[in-house]
């Protein structure tokens, strides 16, 4: 995950310039159908038990995930091409959003899995 969004690249320009920037307590991970620099992650599911994920990252450089990340579904949700970072649970703000190695595709109730070390955020 590498794109920063618009609200992304904002807060690392405040940082770099010694401003103190307003840096999110916690990270959601979120599915998708597509994703843009200035929004971020866009076709983000509704209903059949989605909800976003918290995700905690380790690492001295590169960061991954620390834990397993789980999004449960009770029905069909569609096709899931992208993931993104928000900070927080619904609403607030994108930060960063990447296209999925491959696609995912949830037909009916089920899960789908990130293991850990599967979600790399990197500087480039």
């Amino acid at each position: 995950m590498s794109s920063l969004t618009d609200h992304g690249r904002n807060i690392l320009a405040r940082a770099l310039c010694g401003r103190l920037p307003v840096l999110p307590n916690q990270v959601f991970l979120a599915l998708g159908s597509g994703g843009s620099v200035a929004a971020g992650l866009a076709g983000e599911p509704v209903g059949n038990g989605y909800a976003r994920q918290r995700v905690t990252f380790t690492g001295t450089g590169n960061q991954q995930n620390a834990e397993l990340v789980r999004f449960t579904f009770t029905g069909a949700a569609g096709t899931f091409t992208h993931v993104g970072l928000f900070d927080a649970s619904s609403g607030g703000n994108a930060l960063t959003w990447s296209p999925l190695a491959q696609s995912v595709t949830v037909g009916g109730p089920g899960t789908v899995t990130i293991n850990p070390g599967g979600l790399t955020m990197t500087g480039t």
